[in-house]
């Protein structure tokens, strides 16, 4: 993993960006003796500590500064990717024990889409994943209700003109089956953009309809086979390495 130095911060700020308690709560730790620094008792919570080499245990645990999380959810369908809403689940509600505040997913799926998110809190890292001129591949497994044709795959290479004069970026459409008595079709798509609702329309342009999406890789992120929807994990230090 990419290393990365950290100045000095607060104690105070350190166990409340580490989830911890808020900044008044761990103050309150600290005038109880909960909080050792290098296994001595501080309760200045002006105490400036280093990330990189101060130990720092609340209640006997080590707890160890994190900046950035990366975090690789299998995203079902039936929840937003947003990170909040009044009145249904978002991506965020599934994340359980992040040790960073300020998570978000890095684009988004539409509601009924499932597969490959990347959770972080690293605008950087968000902004070169997503910005249009990187051409960021994005990898799809779909069922299509129509017979995929290599009409189709032809039609996808050269770029499809969707509504309002948008043209798309050649695409790799591969057919994996068709079901000639469902009229039906499984197919992998890699686009290069994030246009809203993007394979959707593309198909739609085709005169087909998706009738189940899932997104397979990002970059070179590529969802864990192992993650059911709804489970997660950190990423590997290779992933994040290849990431970053």
């Amino acid at each position: 993993m990419m290393d990365m130095k950290h100045s000095t911060i607060r104690i105070d700020k350190f166990l409340a960006d580490m989830g911890i308690g808020t900044r008044s709560e761990v103050k309150n730790y600290l005038k109880k003796g909960l909080i050792t620094l290098n296994q001595a008792p501080v309760k200045d919570p002006s105490q400036k500590v280093s990330p990189d080499t101060d130990i720092v245990c609340f209640r006997g645990e080590h707890v160890r500064y994190t900046a950035y999380e990366y975090i690789m959810l299998h995203k079902p369908a039936g929840v937003l990717s947003a990170t909040e809403d009044r009145k249904q689940k978002t991506v965020l509600d599934l994340i359980t024990d992040a040790c960073v505040k300020d998570l978000f997913p890095v684009g988004r799926l539409d509601k009924d889409t499932e597969g490959l998110l990347l959770i972080t809190n690293d605008g950087s890292l968000a902004h070169r994943l997503l910005s249009p001129n990187k051409h960021i591949a994005k990898t799809y497994y779909a069922k299509i209700d129509g017979i995929v044709t290599n009409e189709d795959i032809l039609l996808f290479q050269s770029g499809i003109l969707l509504e309002q004069g948008f043209t798309t970026l050649p695409a790799i459409l591969s057919v994996l089956s068709t079901d000639s008595l469902t009229g039906t079709s499984e197919i992998e798509v890699t686009i290069y953009e994030g246009k809203f609702h993007q394979v959707k329309r593309m198909f739609e342009a085709a005169g087909k309809k998706v009738i189940y999406l899932k997104r397979l890789s990002m970059g070179t992120l590529l969802l864990d086979p192992a993650l059911q929807p709804g489970e997660y994990r950190h990423l590997t230090d290779s992933e994040l390495d290849d990431l970053l």
